[in-house]
């Protein structure tokens, strides 16, 4: 099979996949959309180095955290970042739950959101995010606390319990 079709079988398969873990990261279904297509670029131009590779997916998920962490997506003249996230009111059925543990995801640190997607999200080993991340097992670690700290304090012990 020919590098290119190979690469493009390869996105079609993970897309969606990576939207869902950059969606996570930055709570915005464009950007998302944004950083999982730079992030395949970039995969598209490292292919012949890492398409026989067996960490292709690993690869991919590290140059999406890279494109979130880097701060280059700029906010358009629309759009205008608000203090505090509203209040939501409704049914607390399970979209209401996941748009209030949304909520709270957008108030950590991108390096805490993307830990604690990376490790219970993606259910990866903390060896395995600090290498994504590039930091040390004890940094995830301490990201991971912090942030699930500041999550059971927006919403309770009992939200989190489970997970």
């Amino acid at each position: 099979m020919e590098a290119r079709e190979e690469f493009t079988e390869y996105a079609a398969a993970s897309a969606k996949r990576l939207r869902d873990i950059a969606y996570l990261m930055c709570r915005d279904w464009h950007q998302a959309q944004d950083l999982t297509q730079a992030a395949l670029a970039k995969v598209y131009v490292a292919w012949p180095r890492i398409s026989r590779r067996e960490s292709v997916d690993a690869y991919a998920r590290q140059v999406l955290l890279r494109e979130f962490l880097s701060g280059r997506r700029r906010l358009s003249s629309t759009e205008r970042p608000i203090a505090e996230v509203p209040e939501r009111v409704g049914r607390e059925d399970q979209a209401d739950l996941r748009l209030t543990l949304l909520d709270a995801l957008a108030t950590l640190s991108p390096n805490q959101r993307a830990a604690l997607v990376l490790r219970y999200w993606e259910d990866r080993s903390v060896e395995h995010v600090a290498e994504i991340m590039r930091t040390s097992p004890g940094s995830v670690k301490s990201l991971c606390f912090r942030g699930l700290q500041v999550l059971r304090a927006q919403l309770g012990t009992e939200f989190l319990a489970d997970r």
